[in-house]
Formats: C-alpha cells, sequence, structure tokens
C-alpha cells in the first residue's frame, strides 16, 4: 500500500508534507479507493499537520463520486468546522452528486447557499445544475439558469451547450434546439459527436426523419462516424413512420459499420415486417439475431406470435411456441392471449365464446394446451354427430 511505503520515508527522517498526503488520496479516489483515502486523510493530523481545502475536497469529491452524499456532506462540515470555507470545487461537486441522484432542491437550495456565501459558479458548477434540471424535465429552470450564466459572464462550453441541447431535445423543442446549435457555430465552438447525436435522436423522437437524415448527411461529411445511439434513434424513427424496408436498410449499415444492434433494434425491425404480414422476413431476422450472439427474449417471439396468429397460421404458432419452451423462453400472459386471440379470428366459430372468456385467464403451458385440446375434441365431436 502506497500508504505504509509513505511511513516507511517518513520514518527514516523525512519531513511529512501535506501536499504530498493529498496526492496519495488523490490517486487512491482516482482508483475508486475511497476508504483508503480517507486512511491517508486521518493520517495527516497524527503527523502534526493541518488538512487544506485540497485535503478535504479531494475526499469530498471521492465520496460524491461514489454516491455517498452523507459522507460527502459530513467532511464539509467537518472542513467548516475547521474554518476552512468551502469554495467553488467543493459546491460544484456536490450539486453535480445531488443532481445525480435528482434532488433538485437541495441542489438548487447549496447553489444558493454559495452564492450567499461569495463563491462564484463557474461553468461546471453551472452545467451540473443544467444536467440535473435537464434530465429531470425541468427544462423552464434549465433555460433561465442559461440566462443568469450568461448574465453573470460565465461562458458555456461544448459540455454545458450539449446539456441544453439534450433537455430541449428531450423536451420536444427542435426549434430551440436548433438555435443552440447554431449558437455553438457562431461563438467558434465545433459541435462533436454528442451535440449530432442528441439533434438527430431528437429529431427522430419528433418524427422530423428529413432533419435526421440532414444530420447524418453532415457527419458523414465531417468525419464523425454514427454510433449505436445514432443509428437506433434512426431505426426506431424509420419503424414508427412505416418505413420497414429504409429500417431494415440502416440496420444493415449498422452492422456494415461494425457495430451490434440490441434485442430491441432488431424486434422493433421484426415487428414491422411481422405488422406488414413480411413474418417470412420476421423470422430470417431471429436467425441473424441468434448468429450474431443474441439470446431472444420473450417479447422478440411474442412479436413473431402475433404475426403469425394475425395471418392465421396457428399450426406454426403452436410450433412457434414449443420452440420457446425448448429454449427455456418462459412465454407470459400476453403470449396466450396472442395465441386466444389468434383461435378466436382463425379457429372454429362455435368455440368463439369459451376462448374469449379464457382471454387473460390463461397464464401457463398446461391450461393452454388444454383448453385449445378440449376445443379441438369438442370440434371433432361435433362434426361427426
Amino acid at each position: 500500500m502506497a500508504l505504509g511505503f509513505y511511513k516507511e520515508v517518513l520514518y527514516c527522517g523525512y519531513s511529512p508534507n501535506v501536499c504530498n498526503f493529498n496526492i496519495l488520496m488523490h490517486r487512491f479516489c482516482k482508483d475508486g479507493r475511497v476508504k483508503d483515502a480517507q486512511l491517508v486523510f486521518d493520517e495527516i493530523p497524527k503527523q502534526g499537520l493541518r488538512p487544506t481545502a485540497v485535503s478535504f475536497n479531494t475526499l469530498i469529491s471521492g465520496y460524491c463520486k461514489l454516491g455517498d452524499l452523507g459522507e460527502g456532506f459530513r467532511y464539509k462540515e467537518a472542513m467548516e468546522s475547521e474554518k476552512i470555507l468551502p469554495d467553488t470545487f467543493t459546491y460544484s461537486v456536490l450539486i453535480d452528486g445531488l443532481c445525480k441522484k435528482s434532488m433538485l432542491n437541495d441542489a438548487i437550495r447549496l447553489f444558493n447557499e454559495m452564492a450567499q456565501r461569495g463563491s462564484v459558479p463557474n461553468d461546471v458548477t453551472f452545467t451540473a445544475l443544467l444536467n440535473g434540471l435537464c434530465k429531470n424535465g425541468r427544462v423552464d429552470l434549465c433555460l433561465e439558469l442559461y440566462a443568469h450564466m450568461l448574465r453573470k459572464g460565465v461562458k458555456p462550453d461544448l459540455v454545458t451547450y450539449n446539456t441544453l441541447l439534450y433537455g430541449l431535445c428531450k423536451d420536444g423543442d427542435l426549434r430551440k434546439a436548433r438555435k443552440v446549435v447554431d449558437e455553438i457555430t457562431n461563438k467558434g465552438l465545433r459541435p462533436d459527436k454528442i451535440t449530432y447525436t442528441t439533434l438527430l435522436d431528437g429529431s427522430c423522437k419528433e418524427g422530423d426523419l428529413e432533419m435526421a437524415f440532414d444530420i447524418k448527411k453532415k457527419m458523414i461529411e465531417e468525419g464523425i462516424e454514427l454510433d449505436n445511439v445514432a443509428f437506433t434513434a434512426l431505426i426506431s424513427g424509420l419503424c414508427r413512420e412505416g418505413r420497414i424496408n429504409d429500417a431494415e436498410r440502416t440496420l444493415r449499415e449498422m452492422l456494415k459499420a461494425g457495430l451490434k444492434p440490441d434485442d430491441a433494434t432488431y424486434t422493433m425491425v421484426m415487428d414491422g415486417f411481422c405488422k406488414n404480414g413480411d413474418v417470412k422476413m420476421g423470422f430470417k431476422l431471429l436467425k441473424e439475431m441468434q448468429n450474431d450472439g443474441h439470446v431472444p427474449c420473450i417479447v422478440t417471439y411474442n412479436v413473431l406470435m402475433h404475426g403469425l396468429c394475425k395471418q392465421g397460421q396457428m399450426k406454426n404458432a403452436n410450433t412457434l411456441l414449443d420452440a420457446m419452451l425448448n429454449l427455456g423462453v418462459v412465454p407470459d400472459d400476453i403470449t396466450y392471449n396472442i395465441l386466444l386471440e389468434g383461435h378466436c379470428k382463425h379457429g372454429n366459430p362455435e368455440d368463439l365464446d369459451e376462448l374469449r372468456s379464457a382471454k387473460g385467464l390463461v397464464q401457463d403451458y398446461a391450461s393452454y394446451t388444454s383448453l385449445i385440446s378440449e376445443l379441438g375434441k369438442a370440434s371433432k365431436d361435433h362434426k361427426q354427430t
């Protein structure tokens, strides 16, 4: 342990130094070993030294990054009891920690305390609070805070702009979002992958695919590679608009780029094809998905089941149910309701009442097969008579 080595150095006659203790603490906190950093902190007074603001801030930052705000605030109080005033760094770290836990009222209260004590917020402080407000849907307060930031003469950096952009896109305000991107370039900053991907995702969610593909084109022109988030946003947007062939082409492009679509992305495209009556393509994608190392979940199988039942392929639907069970995929009530709905629409009309009354009640394989078997037998007996 580094602390043990440092103690050995001290025992050899070297004078203890707070700066060295702070360096050790920083090293431990960077590695996530905050308890070790605390041991170093506790050693400072034992060596006849007094912790500095850096000592306290290092430990406070370490605990906040671990999500232990209780310890963070405990050391803030200890700092104040030592007559060391919390500085901009102290407040910024604590505000960021509170925002990450969605404790916005506490974060705003701490921000106000900071101003009352004469500590000047910087771009890091403002960005932390802006981020918390945006992620919790308080875009109105976010814009007010941004205006306050500009009035205070604090210059936003690209991280600040991207945070603001995220909030506006989440709120569906693409007009203001575009203005933020224009402001970025007007300030001499260069939009990055986060900037473009955030705007692209927002455009897709608002159904503005023309804008989304314009952004994609600009990213390619500027040599910015699209990532999983960008491709998934485009595929999702195309599926929502019913442009399934374009969605599939984008999926192929994503795979060609060396990216790996997740289960939800594959399932979205499969659902689109199944709804269009192309169940065969749905199963083709299932096979590709499995070959790519994915283990499809019940949601994926329900999409295929719905496609088969919609077309009246009840025999194939039952075969799929058996295959699911063999693979260890447990059907849910949605699965059985899809199957019962299929039998209602494409089975014997005389069985309709019993099938409809069973919907929502059949929740396992045994009860489903028993019901279908009984209906099949009753139908057979009816025909013979």
